[in-house]
């Protein structure tokens, strides 16, 4: 029954937000120049850059170059965190590029990914019990947050070894609750992300026979802005990519400095050193501006972004009245568009990180 809560709560904010759209005519008042933001963020080891940046100094240090005060909100629930943005309680919010597309994006509300931080390549999974393959996922009950990429990794993991969805039944659980259940004996299939999958491969019997590093480049982490408060704030979007960068550079030395910035992001993350240092090896951190401009000029994302959106639309994630997969816009660098180019709400906009490879920050 709480799954079925919590599946409602997520089409309940999109509804919402479309229907505020509706009403105001689709002619949304412009947001005002701040100098208070609130950012929200969810544990994974691609994000923890963010909270340690803010532990760190780093955060004051870049916000107090552009007078603006920056606040890191940590959200336990990570769709939850999704759905506060949404809704208009944060600024911003660290996203997979799947859920940038199908909550706010679909609920209406214009979102600009600004910072394309890393993709998975290999923290997400889908683990069996007592199987070494996907084929013995078959008739299973799967454990995961549903409609969220875990969801999109178990339809690539069927699709590729000749299943369908429809040859499993999903059972939504949070991800802040899904280490916990996959430990119970009759659970035997789940998909999920570090640092849970790390808790959930040390259950006797355990293997992940899939994962995202089997689809490189498709699962991408975001940190993603309203659009308006962008427009109207642009200095955000400058001390965003100061700090991502100079957090970036910090955590890649390899030093007792380094060592140093990456275990106080594991202690954040609520693990240990040696079992964060695990994660970043199974994530592909874009700590180069000019190789996260090159990822996100590339004709790839495109191409990535088709099959998201295409497996969103099938899961009727754009709502009721999408008559297409093309319903929900959206732009990305040089112009290039897909979908609606009349309701383009999901933008892969250069500018910040451009600015960081021109050392224009």
């Amino acid at each position: 029954m709480l799954h079925l809560l919590r599946r409602a709560a997520r089409f309940l904010t999109i509804a919402c937000a479309l229907a505020v759209a509706a009403c105001s005519g689709g002619e949304e008042e412009a947001a005002q120049p701040r100098t208070e933001f609130n950012i929200g963020w969810s544990i994974y080891a691609g994000w923890m850059p963010w909270p340690y940046a803010e532990q760190a100094g780093i955060v004051k240090k870049w916000g107090d170059k552009y007078g603006i005060t920056i606040k890191f909100v940590q959200v336990n629930d990570y769709i939850e965190s999704v759905n506060q943005y949404t809704a208009g309680k944060l600024d911003g919010v660290t996203v997979a590029n799947m859920d940038a597309l199908t909550i706010p994006a679909a609920g209406g509300k214009d979102t600009s990914a600004i910072i394309l931080g890393d993709y998975s390549n290999g923290n997400d999974a889908v683990l069996l019990k007592g199987a070494d393959s996907v084929t013995g996922i078959k008739g299973r009950q799967v454990y995961l947050a549903e409609l969220s990429v875990s969801h999109y990794l178990l339809a690539r993991a069927l699709e590729k070894n000749g299943f369908k969805l429809t040859d499993v039944k999903t059972v939504n659980t949070s991800d802040a609750d899904i280490a916990a259940a996959f430990a119970a004996p009759d659970v035997t299939a789940a998909v999920a992300w570090n640092p849970q999958v790390t808790t959930m491969k040390g259950v006797a019997g355990t293997k992940a026979v899939f994962t995202s590093a089997d689809i490189p480049g498709e699962i991408l982490d975001l940190m993603v802005v309203d659009t308006k408060v962008l427009a109207a704030n642009p200095n955000l979007g400058k001390a965003l990519a100061g700090i991502w960068y100079e957090t970036m550079a910090l955590m890649a030395k390899q030093d007792a400095e380094g060592a140093a910035a990456r275990a106080a992001m594991a202690k954040l993350a609520g693990t240990d050193a040696a079992a964060f240092e695990g994660q970043l090896a199974t994530t592909f951190l874009y700590a180069d501006p000019k190789a996260a401009l090159a990822a996100m000029a590339s004709p790839d994302l495109v191409t990535t972004m088709t099959r998201v959106r295409d497996f969103s639309f099938a899961q009727g994630l754009f709502g009721q009245g999408a008559a297409s997969a093309d319903a929900v816009g959206m732009s990305f660098p040089g112009g290039k568009t897909l979908g609606d180019v009349n309701a383009i709400t999901l933008r892969f906009d250069p500018t910040y990180m451009q600015a960081a490879a021109d050392g224009k920050l």
